[in-house]
């Protein structure tokens, strides 16, 4: 049967449940503006009745308190993080998208439309009169084009050198979130070995994952860690995985990530700035840069820094050479952009080459023409040399980066850069000098050696390859381009008439040219037949075309993409922006603090504990009659 005193055990079950839950919603009041808190309660349930022996069976034993535990969903948890990745990633393309699309913005003073014009208006004053003057006219608006596009290249080189220091700044990040979690599971694990719940460590740890969830895709496991019985301890092995399943903490132990600088001659494409960071676990092992399952702002920066809208060199090796020290590949590609030397962006200083799933470096390559390519490996610096056994592997430079990042802008205006020049110098070449007697031109546009003073000139702009034949203007990018300094220096090289006839000593068009006066009898016709030419190709898109538009259509090409891309980007950021405030406000409705219902809960635990104290009075006072009164 049960104990006299039994009901005094009771109520003070009673009294230490009531007890527990002031405290605990004090405790919730006290948070209820402390970011990442959740709400806690107390978890009770009745105690073991006990068996009295009696008709009635059981006796009831009262309550007993179980644990305080927080009010937490972790559906509502993983759908806030999915939405993190996912608004950090657009986050980071709307700010840098916005900044390409300012920089081909035109002013209608310095931009390209305007410099452009100005170009056909100069060739036009060229055609009314034939003078010294109005030629350097018509070549000081050439070299302002040039100008603009030397800026736009150096611009856009910073904007990728700055995407950069930016990705190494959120490595550094995930390194210093990674340790904090390792040392909060930790910390967990020594507290509930205990038997208690460390409630607010795993607010913590919850916080750490929802910043680390906007910076790179995150995916979390919790697992009960079992005693060498198999029986499930009050421990748990916390997992935490990232960039499509790469783990980064177990437990209490963390992998960091390394940001390796690429040397400066190793580049993935010809207008890459020097130094971009590769990213390598700390172990050694590569980090999945290119992984399409990765997200958040590193997704975001990787795809501005490295996005070349899919377009990297791909082919198959159909032939090795194996040497002792170097070796040599060739490389068959059917993609058209690599078929066509305007569009190509391979570097020209060497770099890394995938060949056969083995990384191999390449110091130099020769276009040979019809989509084949020949590679030359240096086997002293690459893990191991490549032999026959490649041959027919596949080829690949860099990863498929599906986005229109730095490389694709600069790379749109190489191309533009290559073919309007190739043009230009084309008609102007034919043509024969003002000096007397005249001579035959030269080329009008050009560009500077990269790596030593000086200029390219004409038969090696035509024959001109990093390491080769058959690569036409490659060498010439918006980052390099100028005037011949020649022309630059004597306007009146410039190639505006057509070639005299070598037997009579007259124009085409039966018009002699007085000597020393330098226009024609009929002005301006003979003498500028080759400025006409340029004037019918600026506007004639059968004879310059650049994505299906004239020459002038380059800025309305370019800048409809950065608009697009910044459009699109803007319309993802405010779309997962408002589903951040829905899905957070849904967390909150669950483990947020209410004020009112605090209130409420604080007005019901002291009326339960008043009731409980007043029932060990009313026990008081009973054992009091029984034992001081009765005698018993």
């Amino acid at each position: 049967m049960a104990s006299t005193f039994f009901g005094l055990t009771i109520a003070s079950s009673g009294l230490r449940a009531a007890n527990a839950a002031l405290n605990t919603t004090g405790n919730n009041i006290s948070n209820v503006q402390t970011a990442g808190y959740s709400r806690q309660e107390v978890k009770t349930e009745a105690a073991n009745a006990l068996r009295v022996f009696a008709t009635y069976g059981c006796a009831g034993a009262g309550v007993e308190t179980l644990a305080i535990e927080r009010v937490r969903d972790l559906f509502y948890d993983q759908k806030y993080w999915a939405n993190e990745t996912k608004l950090g990633e657009y986050d980071a393309k709307l700010y840098y998208c916005n900044m390409i699309q300012e920089y081909f913005k035109d002013d209608n003073k310095t931009g390209f439309k305007t410099l452009f014009d100005q170009i056909g208006v100069t060739l036009q004053e060229i055609t009314k009169n034939v003078s010294t003057e109005n030629k350097a006219q018509f070549l000081g608006a050439a070299k302002a084009l040039t100008d603009y596009f030397n800026n736009m290249y150096g611009d856009l080189r910073d904007l990728q050198s700055d995407v950069n220091d930016e990705i190494k700044i959120r490595a550094d990040q995930i390194n210093s979130i990674a340790q904090d979690l390792a040392t909060v599971n930790k910390q967990i694990n020594t507290i509930e070995l205990t038997g208690s719940l460390a409630n607010e460590l795993r607010d913590k740890r919850d916080m750490l994952i929802d910043e680390l969830s906007a910076i790179v895709d995150v995916q979390t496991q919790e697992l009960p860690i079992v005693d060498q019985e198999g029986n499930p301890t009050a421990a748990h092995r916390y997992i935490v995985k990232i960039a499509g399943g790469q783990t980064l903490v177990d437990m209490d132990q963390y992998r960091t990530l390394t940001c390796v600088s690429r040397p400066d001659d190793e580049k993935v494409h010809q207008s890459d700035v020097d130094g971009l960071y590769d990213i390598m676990w700390s172990d050694g092992i590569e980090f999945s840069l290119y992984n399409a399952s990765m997200g958040g702002i590193l997704r975001g920066l990787i795809e501005m820094r490295d996005g070349n809208n899919g377009e990297y060199f791909k082919g198959t090796a159909t032939n090795v050479a194996f040497h002792k020290s170097i070796s040599t590949v060739t490389i068959k590609t059917t993609e058209p952009y690599l078929q066509d030397m305007s569009k190509c962006n391979l570097s020209d200083t060497g770099g890394v080459i995938n060949i056969g799933n083995q990384l191999y470096y390449y110091t130099k390559w020769v276009y040979n023409g019809n989509g084949e390519y020949t590679f030359t490996i240096d086997n002293n610096k690459s893990d191991m040399p490549l032999t026959q056994e490649k041959t027919w592997s596949e080829v690949s430079i860099g990863g498929e980066m599906n986005y229109q990042g730095v490389p694709y802008y600069i790379s749109q205006m190489n191309e533009w850069v290559r073919e309007f020049t190739k043009k230009v110098n084309d008609i102007f070449k034919e043509g024969l000098t003002a000096e007397d007697p005249p001579k035959k031109a030269d080329i009008l546009f050009t560009a500077d050696y990269v790596r030593q003073d000086g200029q390219y000139t004409q038969k090696e702009l035509d024959m001109s390859a990093p390491n080769g034949e058959n690569t036409g203007y490659y060498n010439i990018t918006a980052g390099n381009i100028t005037l011949l300094d020649a022309v630059v220096k004597n306007p009146d090289l410039l190639g505006t008439r057509k070639d005299i006839d070598k037997n009579d000593g007259v124009g085409t068009d039966q018009n002699t040219t007085p000597p020393g006066d330098g226009v024609d009898e009929i002005e301006g016709k003979e003498q500028c037949d080759q400025v006409w030419a340029v004037i019918s190709m600026l506007t004639d898109k059968n004879q310059f075309s650049f994505r299906g538009r004239d020459a002038g259509g380059f800025l309305e090409c370019v800048l409809s993409d950065a608009t697009l891309n910044a459009s699109n980007a803007e319309t993802f950021y405010a779309t997962y922006f408002s589903l951040e405030t829905n899905i957070d406000n849904q967390r909150t409705s669950i483990s947020g603090v209410d004020e009112d219902e605090e209130a409420m809960n604080l007005v019901k635990y002291e009326n339960s504990y008043t009731l409980a104290s007043k029932m060990i009075n009313v026990l008081t006072e009973i054992y009091d009659r029984l034992i001081l009164q009765t005698g018993v």
